[in-house]
């Protein structure tokens, strides 16, 4: 069969999976990307049944989703939203991601990982799925209350800090001078595209946009918007930089004109489709022969998703003298990990950080963590409430 007609046939399967897993997952009042995920194993070639051909291609049309995402996290970033929890989202969100990378790397160092390893396994369980906690607390109408708006602004650092992260990954390694050398031109490079950036944001972005709104015209809007995102996110990745960090940069120079919510409703929907692509491509690459060969490792993994994020979270938001119940609610919202985790262990498996047994575990665990956290969201608080009445008798 011709490879282009194996493309569109394996196209046709990856939004079939999409549809059939979404529903599936809507229909058990679960998060979409969940049924997305387990839509792709069905089609994956390590299951029985029809699989797509060629998963590389898939990989990286699938990036389009990543760069849709960041460009819409970029839109939506909101320092007014940070400054309400100011102290909580901009310390103790850092602080709760450099515990995760020490809880990683003491696991690692006890289990006998090397400590690279556990470096990086720290840094993809610090962070939260942004969609995933704001589906389930608008889902319960929480997004206005106290640990709703500590929950965003703490995963709003994170968005942020996954950024960073992107960059720190490739250069990471044996901290020789040699490394230091390449993380010092890595952040050197992106110091220099922030000076154009600062520019193009105050001047150049907000004119182009207003000329655009003035047309009146739907399809404008959104192709200057994709041009601004996937232009800057090429731009970011031809100067060695990841396109996520293009992308999130794009989303923050549209965010600065006064026409960006004009263009974020148009941009949504091209965003969801890419991203269902993204997370059913996810679903493809889990080898569940790998997951079953490495169950110690998938275990210690959700055992640091679930038990050690707790904790960690518990008592970053409880140091910030927030009430118990508040820093427990936080605390069991952000136990889970989800599209950022799987940026970042992607990054980490393509500089050979980690292994693929690292990168089907690390995927498998934010399936079964996204199922669990979903379940603790909806009955915590009941649960919160019913530990503390008899203290308060």
């Amino acid at each position: 069969m011709a490879a282009e007609v194996l493309i569109f046939r394996d196209l046709a399967y990856v939004f079939v999976a999409a549809v059939l897993g979404g529903a599936l997952a809507w229909a058990a009042r679960q998060p979409l990307i969940l049924g997305y995920v387990l839509g792709g194993i069905l089609i994956s070639p390590f299951t029985p049944g029809p699989a797509v051909s060629d998963i590389h291609t898939f990989e990286v049309i699938a990036e389009i989703g990543v760069i849709l995402l960041m460009y819409s996290v970029g839109m939506e970033f909101s320092l007014g939203a940070l400054l309400e929890v100011k102290w909580v989202a901009l310390l103790g969100a850092p602080l709760g991601i450099l515990l995760s990378v020490g809880l990683g790397v003491l696991v690692g160092t006890v289990l006998g990982w090397p400590l690279l390893q556990g470096v990086m396994v720290g840094m993809v369980v610090s962070v939260a799925s942004t969609m995933v906690l704001a589906r389930l607390l608008a889902d319960r109408g929480e997004m206005q209350s106290q640990h709703g708006r500590v929950m965003i602004g703490l995963t709003l650092v994170e968005d942020l800090a996954v950024v960073v992260l992107t960059i720190l990954i490739p250069v990471l390694g044996e901290l020789g001078r040699d490394r230091l050398v390449a993380m010092g031109i890595a952040f050197g490079k992106a110091a220099l595209i922030l000076v154009p950036f600062a520019f193009l944001a105050a001047k150049v972005v907000p004119r182009v946009m207003s000329i655009v709104a003035r047309m009146q015209n739907d399809e404008m809007l959104l192709l200057v918007a994709l041009a601004i995102g996937l232009g800057t996110a090429a731009l970011t990745q031809a100067v060695g930089l990841s396109l996520a960090l293009g992308a999130f940069l794009a989303g923050l120079l549209v965010s600065s004109s006064d026409h960006a919510h004009a263009a974020m409703p148009r941009l949504l929907p091209l965003r969801d489709a890419f991203v269902a692509l993204f997370f059913v491509t996810i679903g493809t690459l889990i080898d569940p022969r790998t997951v079953i060969g490495n169950l110690p490792l998938l275990g210690v993994i959700l055992v640091l998703v679930i038990a050690g994020k707790f904790v960690i979270w518990g008592v970053v938001v409880w140091l910030f003298r927030y009430p118990s119940r508040t820093a427990l609610l936080v605390a069991v919202g952000l136990t889970q990990i989800g599209e950022f985790s799987f940026i970042l262990v992607q990054a980490a498996r393509s500089a050979g950080h980690v292994g693929d047994d690292v990168y089907s575990a690390t995927l498998a665990a934010a399936l079964l963590s996204i199922l669990v956290n979903a379940a603790l969201v909806r009955y915590a608080p009941a649960w919160i409430g019913a530990a503390r009445t008899p203290a308060a008798v």
